[in-house]
């Protein structure tokens, strides 16, 4: 495809959820240190960060779209282009309805990744397949940032071309220093040529895996809260 302009970082996190900067933190760095001109704030369960981000952004000179990183039962799903949050805890087949019932698209978030719920690991590529499939989804995140083994993106990317679905991109972003790290490319510049991309299986992944540095930061939050566990199990219980 060398007819692709546009460019959009399709998962970053703002601190409405797990991520560890404010709104305008976000929109400062993506206007002074990327180039991106179209991202979508992408946080656990809430659409309030991408609703103030959306707010915001004229006077960055960026266009947000509202998204959320859904918990389904199933695994993590992105939801873009939606206009009310779809709760945690459904069912993937009942999350994409609720999706599409707004008009957005579905797109499975590092669906082989090891350490987070994955839609992957409970049966995406026969579940997502063909015209009457219990899962229809628009596209896969096929280049997650984040995901420090290269054969989970791989078989993202594969498992996409396989269902003829869109091929996405995301920094899955909660740090400042990893926006724009992933990125989906697609004919167009605006949001509504991308969802129009996305529809027509018309963009492709891109980008780089993020640093040491920024695994080790990411990292660190998860390993304390595993260490707490882990100590709690070894108190004493009083009688």
């Amino acid at each position: 495809m060398n007819n692709l302009q546009g460019k959009a970082d399709l998962h970053i996190h703002t601190n409405h959820s797990d991520g560890n900067n404010s709104v305008e933190e976000v929109l400062t760095y993506i206007a002074t240190h990327t180039d991106l001109k179209l991202i979508a704030i992408t946080d656990h369960d809430t659409i309030s960060g991408a609703l103030k981000a959306q707010q915001l952004a004229g006077s960055f000179g960026v266009e947000v779209i509202v998204g959320e990183e859904i918990s389904t039962a199933d695994g993590h799903m992105l939801a873009l282009f939606i206009e009310q949050t779809v709760p945690p805890g459904l069912s993937a087949a009942a999350s994409i309805a609720a999706v599409h019932e707004q008009g957005g698209v579905c797109i499975p978030a590092h669906p082989y990744g090891q350490l987070v719920p994955s839609m992957g690991r409970r049966g995406l590529r026969r579940r997502a397949a063909g015209p009457d499939c219990e899962w229809p989804v628009d596209g896969i995140e096929g280049l997650n940032a984040s995901l420090w083994r290269p054969y989970n993106n791989i078989l993202a990317t594969r498992v996409a071309a396989e269902l003829d679905v869109a091929c996405c991109g995301g920094s899955d972003s909660h740090h400042l220093s990893t926006i724009g790290s992933a990125y989906t490319v697609f004919p167009g510049r605006t949001a509504q040529d991308l969802w129009q991309a996305i529809r027509q299986r018309q963009t492709c992944a891109e980008g780089a895996f993020w640093g040491w540095n920024e695994v080790a930061t990411a990292a660190l939050p998860w390993f304390k809260r595993e260490l707490r566990s882990l100590t709690q199990l070894f108190v004493p219980r009083t009688a």
